[in-house]
């Protein structure tokens, strides 16, 4: 209910302020997102994109900065591109895995100061 809200300076709920109902996601679009936050549910998934966000790397250089086998890091490797998270680069014979864009880093980046923040009392 309405009158049940915090008020907008309450430090202890963030939004935007009154939205008109059109702003809620859509289905389709919920169902994405929950697809989406889905790939990232593997801790694994995260130690890869959290070895990228400090380097761009070969699937051995990353295999042996997340203690995983070359072909379970290749296989991660698939999913986290599959969903945009991950991107590829040639260069010459090698192939170097970075983060696909700020969005991503952003991501990374915010998840873990959020769990880095001590919890409310």
């Amino acid at each position: 209910m309405a009158g049940d809200r915090p008020p907008l300076d309450d430090p202890s709920c963030h939004h935007a302020g009154p939205s008109p109902v059109d702003e809620i996601l859509s289905v389709e679009k919920a169902q994405r997102m929950a697809e989406f936050f889905g790939v990232l549910g593997d801790p694994n998934r995260w130690r890869i994109l959290s070895a990228l966000a400090l380097s761009e790397m070969r699937v051995g250089e990353l295999a042996a900065a997340v203690a995983m086998s070359e072909s379970a890091v290749s296989h991660q490797l698939r999913i986290l591109r599959a969903t945009r998270l991950v991107s590829y680069r040639k260069q010459g014979r090698n192939v170097l895995y970075c983060l696909k864009d700020d969005h991503v880093f952003n991501l990374y980046r915010e998840a873990s100061d959020h769990l880095d923040e001590p919890p409310e009392e």
